[in-house]
């Protein structure tokens, strides 16, 4: 087992809707908290929402930035779709698959927090595109 965790900041206008959004909508664990931040715990990887008062703004698209975690079996990728789903989460983009029938071939789905924040998650049919394939250019939906 990998025991090296990834590591996410990212900024909040709101420390309780962000807990409710994080916790009780994608199913993190809440870590240390205080008035200005607090820390999650997304399939075992740390997420720290932090309060900023500068204003948010939608981004005009996935690209170029966005989070998310690709998942080594479908049924977790599913299991996530469908809590998501059930709990009324905003979806940015709804679950699709990409380059079917080719070595990339990947489902996917984004998501949007309250604070704009987007997350993509995805599975991959062949896990070699996860970092190789690299005879391949496509990423995403732009080439």
């Amino acid at each position: 087992m990998n025991q090296t965790l990834f590591h996410l900041a990212f900024p909040v206008t709101d420390i309780a809707q962000a807990k409710e959004y994080y916790a009780n909508g994608l199913g993190c664990a809440i870590g240390r908290e205080n008035v200005n931040s607090v820390i999650l715990n997304l399939y075992e990887h740390q997420l720290v929402a932090h309060l900023t008062h500068d204003p948010l703004t939608p981004q005009r698209g996935v690209y170029p930035r966005h989070f998310g975690l690709i998942f080594t079996a479908k049924s977790d990728w599913e299991e996530l779709l469908e809590r998501s789903q059930r709990q009324a989460l905003k979806f940015y983009q709804q679950p699709k698959e990409r380059f079917v029938g080719s070595s990339l071939e990947h489902c996917t789905f984004f998501l949007e927090d309250p604070f704009y924040n987007l997350m993509e998650f995805k599975y991959y049919a062949h896990p070699s595109a996860i970092f190789g394939e690299v005879n391949y250019t496509q990423i995403g939906d732009r080439t």
